[in-house]
């Protein structure tokens, strides 16, 4: 099992030049289960991610972990404790599989020391659950958009961290793919305690896998819970514009969000 940790974040303020997009944020992430960011196009998801991972300086407020400002922390310590898929990464040029694999090992690797048989077991597990061994030897670049972005969900599983941020790993993957990698990063939370944050576009996947569901409007936290605490037709219409009808999903039992567009509005009671 995994230690717990904590995340959170407090009167973040987050931007680009002369634009904020995250404004007095608060946010704690509920240490070993997996947690759901949703929003609209543009609504400061990905830009939070890449604050909670080190990767943006806050403009105001902080990211802390365990009580420490995570942009005070040396990065490689951090990247023991946390790791990050971000949205669109890109692999050196001709790099195989597993040698992009092997690199979620370089926060465990001292100065000096040599590849281990715990790395090989690592790189080896990761590959095994992301359905990747049988790639190991081929370029990443010739690999296809589904078969890229499970290679980089082994990287980041091969790196054995107790936090996971994952932005859109679903990304380029098919339907089936799509509920492999959130079933296998349920697997994960589960047998081992490992807290998973992930951005998702998919309001349903995203209720139907979350234990926590977070949606962000207007640079905040609009609403936070549990996926039948947060998914109603009123947090739908305000995060998204989008009026919606919600549902029991009938395989999982929680809400099941059905969009309502002009050419499907309802039917009336006969």
């Amino acid at each position: 099992m995994t230690t717990s940790h904590t995340l959170q974040a407090a009167a973040l303020t987050l931007g680009y030049r002369d634009r904020t997009v995250i404004d007095d944020l608060d946010l704690t992430v509920p240490p070993g289960r997996v947690t759901a960011i949703v929003g609209a196009n543009a609504c400061g998801k990905s830009t939070l991610l890449r604050s909670m991972s080190r990767l943006l300086a806050p403009r105001g407020g902080q990211v802390l972990l365990d009580g420490k400002e995570v942009h005070r922390t040396p990065a490689k310590e951090l990247a023991r404790t946390l790791g990050l898929l971000p949205q669109s990464p890109i692999a050196p040029e001709g790099i195989t599989v597993a040698d992009l694999v092997g690199r979620g090992r370089h926060p465990h690797q001292r100065v000096l020391s040599r590849w281990s048989r715990e790395d090989d077991r690592a790189v080896a597990a990761a590959l095994e659950a992301t359905g990747t061994a049988d790639l190991a030897d081929r370029p990443v670049d010739e690999l296809s958009g589904g078969q890229r972005q499970r290679v980089w969900i082994a990287m980041v599983l091969a790196q054995q961290t107790d936090l996971l941020l994952l932005d859109e790993p679903t990304t380029f993957l098919d339907v089936s793919h799509q509920v492999e990698v959130l079933d296998l990063l349920t697997d994960l939370n589960r047998a081992r305690g490992t807290t998973v944050v992930m951005v998702l576009h998919d309001l349903n996947l995203a209720a139907r896998y979350a234990d926590h569901l977070v949606a962000i409007a207007g640079g905040r936290v609009h609403a936070a819970g549990t996926p039948v605490e947060v998914l109603s037709e009123d947090v739908v219409r305000a995060t998204f514009g989008l009026d919606s009808r919600i549902i029991t999903d009938p395989l999982s039992g929680r809400p099941l969000m059905l969009p309502v567009g002009r050419h499907h509005m309802d039917v009336p009671a006969v």
